[in-house]
């Protein structure tokens, strides 16, 4: 305040005072005196006048002012109570008659502030508030249809790319199969549904642009009028249904805890594979997109933004964390692994956008049961790992594979590591900190390799978390199949039966991605393994029946009788054929294994009967020989097919 204003104000309180002085000067003479001469009296008397002049223009003034607030009431009462009769929407009745309502409601709005501003003491005034009220909350039950209808009628039409889920008849993995181990088709049909970490990050029109503004116009009206309240949940109630029917679209259902937990595997892994393609589309672009619009339109009212945004996805977020909750607490079947890594992969990839969408204390609530959901679906991916691992170790079988080829488990375990890899950098980080069960599963008492084939402990420091559990993994499954091969009585066949599925381990992972994981020390090991085994079954097959055709230096002289030769050639004959109608039985499905292992058994028997024949051929006969060293070799072709043939059924081939 200037110099000049404070000698003002003390002016003219300095008057005041000597105007106040003065009438108590008066009033005091007054009443002591009771006879005043005639000037005195006119003096009284102008002084009355004046005063009862000035109390009239006063009165008049309050009066003309109330009589134009009551104008100005009934003119926007008149245009408030126009609509009310009106079944049809205001914003779809033009541009003109919108600017002519929102300029009748915030005229209501103003009166009301400035009658509820002035003391009133008559009824009258009162009445005329009580109407300004009327008339306004009228106003704002229309606006708050109107902002229903404005957001329900401009919705944009959200549809996420289409994306196709297998029945769950064609999943591969059906409950329990850990226990029978019916086929390998979990490489082919188990495929990842991936969701790209790369996908561009974007935000959609949920209503038109074009009236983003009107929504923010009718939102400040509402709040400006104290109505923010009924503005709030107006828009909740709209945009959480909006939120819900894209859950919907999206072949997301409203399950509770316990009907997940009762649900069946085929058809639950196909509600995971949605789940995780819904969770992906629903968080980014769809609820990115809604908080931009609630930002907008409630861009300058505080933090309505937030509260009504977190409010309309509360219960839609829930739906999706109470169904990953359910998985978390479900069943540890190893065949669940896969779908629960998805989940995990899903929620953590995520993680940031809802921390940013719901940072605010109002939002901490979803904040933090998302966060929940993902540790114990992260504990739930390691539990599930380890009952992976117990299923192989407790795999038991009462009666010998059929042909000793690869066992179901070994085709199950490899498909299913393979299909692990594919998850090399989440398992990394959830099994970093729980390496001791590996380590325990690779200690020779589980094993069935020797202390030299262990896997040393300088070795074991320098894998990845994942690889040390996925070598356990595999040195658990030969355990099994060492145990699986002990119930074969011919020591042959045991070999054989071990060298199929040791091969098989060792391409499964030479010839795919888990050649990183496991690195080249891991395949030379396990190639040397099977080769060991190849040739324990030759031995074990055929030393004994070669051992008839050994050379013996002294027959020429004599010595060995034509008949001890011809006994040995029959003899040789005999097991020939028994080694022929059995291991036309057995089976090598691998094509190459099978020829490797059929030439070098040709390479040892061919060359030993040729030479047998062609050194005793003048002391045996022709007559007593059976086979020429072509048919011999012909004959070991047709070893290890799967189909027993006998040498004396003609139609053999």
């Amino acid at each position: 305040m200037a110099m000049g204003d404070y000698e003002s104000t003390a002016t003219s309180l300095e008057g005041e005072e000597n105007l106040i002085a003065a009438a108590e000067h008066i009033v005091k003479a007054l009443g002591s005196n009771k006879n005043f001469t005639k000037d005195v009296k006119k003096i009284l008397a102008d002084l009355g006048s004046q005063l009862s002049t000035m109390a009239t223009i006063e009165d008049n003034m309050v009066e003309g002012k109330k009589s134009g607030i009551e104008e100005q009431l009934s003119v926007v009462e008149e245009k408030i109570m126009s609509w009310e009769s009106d079944d049809s929407m205001i914003w779809d009745s033009g541009l003109d008659e919108v600017a002519e309502y929102l300029n009748a409601v915030d005229g209501a709005r103003k009166l009301t502030e400035r009658l509820e501003n002035q003391c009133l003491s008559s009824q009258e005034e009162k009445d005329l508030l009580c109407r300004a009220h009327d008339v306004l909350q009228m106003a704002m039950q229309r606006l708050e249809d109107e902002f229903k209808h404005v957001l329900v009628h401009h919705r944009q039409p959200f549809e996420p790319e289409p994306i196709s889920f297998r029945s769950s008849e064609d999943d591969a993995v059906e409950e329990g199969s850990i226990v029978s181990f019916g086929d390998e088709s979990v490489e082919e049909s188990t495929l990842r549904d991936s969701i790209s970490r790369n996908s561009e990050e974007f935000i959609v029109d949920l209503v038109h642009p074009d009236v983003i503004s009107d929504l923010k116009c009718i939102a400040n009206l509402m709040f400006s009028s104290n109505y923010d309240h009924e503005c709030r949940q107006a828009y909740i109630l709209v945009r959480k249904d909006a939120l819900e029917e894209c859950l919907f679209n999206l072949e997301i259902e409203k399950l509770s805890i316990e009907d997940v937990l009762k649900m069946e595997w085929g058809t639950l892994n196909s509600k995971i594979k949605r789940w995780v393609r819904a969770m992906k589309v629903f968080v980014r672009p769809y609820l990115v997109s809604e908080k931009w619009l609630c930002d907008q339109t409630f861009a300058e009212l505080g933090s309505s933004n937030l509260v009504c945004f977190v409010e309309a996805a509360k219960a839609p977020m829930l739906q999706l964390l109470n169904f990953a909750e359910a998985i978390s607490i479900g069943s540890h079947q190893p065949e669940r692994l896969v779908r629960i890594l998805d989940m995990y992969e899903v929620l953590a990839d995520l993680l940031l956008d809802i921390n940013a969408l719901f940072s605010d204390e109002v939002g901490s609530s979803i904040r933090i049961e998302y966060q929940e959901v993902l540790k114990r679906l992260a504990d739930t991916v390691r539990v599930t790992f380890l009952e992976f691992e117990n299923a192989i170790a407790t795999n038991a079988s009462i009666s010998p594979f059929a042909g000793g080829g690869v066992h179901h488990l070994t085709k199950y375990v490899m498909n299913y590591i393979r299909l692990l890899a594919d998850y090399n950098e989440t398992l990394n980080l959830l099994l970093k900190n729980h390496d001791g069960a590996a380590a325990t599963s690779l200690s020779p008492d589980t094993s069935p390799a020797t202390g030299e084939e262990s896997i040393t402990k300088d070795f074991s420091d320098s894998c990845s978390p994942m690889a040390l559990h996925l070598q356990s993994l595999t040195s658990v499954l030969e355990a099994n199949l060492d145990e699986k091969s002990k119930l074969y009585r011919d020591a042959s066949l045991q070999h054989f039966f071990l060298m199929n599925n040791i091969y098989y381990m060792a391409q499964k992972v030479k010839n795919s991605e888990l050649r990183l994981i496991f690195e080249d020390k891991w395949i030379r090991k396990h190639n040397w393994k099977f080769q060991q085994h190849a040739m324990s079954y030759e031995r074990a097959t055929w030393s004994s029946i070669l051992s008839l055709l050994k050379d013996d230096s002294n027959s020429s002289s004599g010595s060995t009788s034509r008949t001890v030769l011809r006994e040995r050639l029959r003899s040789f004959y005999v097991a020939f054929d028994e080694v022929y109608k059995t291991q036309t039985a057995w089976i090598i499905t691998d094509v190459q294994l099978r020829e490797d292992l059929r030439i070098s058994t040709s390479l040892k028997v061919i060359q030993a009967y040729r030479t047998f024949v062609g050194r005793q051929m003048q002391h045996i006969g022709e007559k007593h020989i059976r086979y020429n060293a072509e048919e011999l070799q012909d004959y070991l072709l047709d070893l290890f097919e799967g189909s027993q043939k006998s040498l004396h059924n003609p139609n053999r081939r």
